[in-house]
């Protein structure tokens, strides 16, 4: 029976989308973020499609552990890293690549004495000011590092960028001088660049990228779609008309009454709301594509239904397909209209709406 509600992912989109950070950062290890369930995509089935990646990246530990127990061979990186030592034990039991960004988890590291099998991230914080070694620390954290018996080769050494999705702002720049300033004179790999580093910052394309969301064929930048940047779109978030009602002029639609008909009109009922992860906060006017052709979402987005003005469509029965993002519409457009981000969008599509791998 074919679900009523459906996130369909592309899994040639997501190596397209692979191979143009290749083409972008040719001489770097691709180290792809499939945090948070894969930006919501599906952790598992996203692994195999980018099983070409240089490795994967991913924020906890329970995400790292379940790609062991699902078989998952690739470099895997612990971007927040671990936070005790039952952590830190079982991350380096499976094999785990683990960001280092504080004192305490250098002296978890100390204390443990045997860290063979351990490999270790060493992260500068140029600007973000969330995790990682101020610049004045580097130096004595990474010479801590050195001392420590068995770590598996020198650390990668990385930051994190606050502004890099605004092509204007210098403190991208400013973070990437920072970085160098810091590090001068050690040895190791580097990862600077994110999505936005990669696409719009050459001087961030180390030899280690950490692409997310261009992966997923969104665009990181305001205004611009992935297709924009040569990106194609992995999900589809898909569903059907349930009913089709007339609504008099002068007739409200939904909770509170938020949208008037200023004539009769045509409203489509659609089996989607914030339960399915679309958003709550879209507005009246929001595109929603209505078997192959725009048509404006009206009122509010309940938790299992929204509705949308067919008027000027001509006939649209029950069970119409409806496209909420994806191919023909970008979820880029629809975040615009619910004033969040892309990532929110593709993060929040509920475990209830089933996944269909193509």
């Amino acid at each position: 029976m074919k679900a009523l509600i459906r996130a369909i992912v592309d899994t040639a989109a997501l190596r397209h989308n692979l191979e143009r950070v290749r083409a972008t950062a040719p001489a770097a290890g691709v180290m792809a973020v499939i945090k948070a369930n894969a930006y919501g995509h599906g952790l598992e089935a996203v692994v195999r499609a980018l099983s070409d990646a240089d490795g994967v990246a991913v924020a906890r530990l329970d995400e790292g552990l379940a790609l062991r127990a699902a078989g998952c061979s690739n470099r895997i990186l612990l971007l927040e890293g671990a936070f005790d030592s039952a952590q830190l034990a079982a991350a380096a039991g499976a094999n785990l690549d683990l960001m280092v960004s504080s004192h305490d988890q250098l002296a978890m590291l100390e204390q443990r004495g045997d860290c063979r099998h351990v490999h270790v991230w060493l992260k500068v914080d140029t600007g973000m000011n969330r995790l990682g070694f101020r610049p004045e620390e580097f130096a004595d954290a990474h010479a801590r590092l050195g001392r420590l018996p068995g770590i598996d080769g020198a650390p990668v050494l990385a930051t994190h960028l606050a502004s890099a999705d605004d092509r204007a702002d210098p403190k991208t720049a400013g973070q990437i001088s920072t970085f160098d300033a810091a590090t001068a004179g050690t040895g190791g790999d580097r990862s600077i660049a994110n999505s936005a580093g990669v696409l719009a910052w050459p001087a961030a394309r180390r030899e280690w990228v950490r692409p997310g969301l261009m992966l997923y064929g969104l665009s990181p930048f305001e205004g611009e779609t992935g297709a924009d940047l040569g990106l194609r779109a992995v999900m589809g978030f898909e569903t059907r008309v349930i009913a089709v009602r007339t609504v008099m002029a002068g007739e409200t639609v939904g909770y509170n009454g938020t949208w008037r008909a200023a004539r009769t009109s045509k409203v489509a009922v659609v089996a989607a709301g914030y339960g399915d992860g679309y958003p709550r906060s879209a507005r009246s006017g929001t595109p929603v594509i209505v078997g192959g052709q725009r048509a404006p979402l009206v009122g509010r987005v309940s938790m299992d239904m929204l509705t949308v003005d067919v008027t000027d469509l001509g006939p649209v029965p029950s069970g119409e397909p409806v496209e909420l993002w994806g191919r023909t519409l970008p979820v880029e457009e629809v975040a615009r209209w619910a004033g969040t981000i892309p990532y929110e969008l593709a993060c929040a599509v509920s475990p209830r709406v089933p996944r269909e791998f193509r």
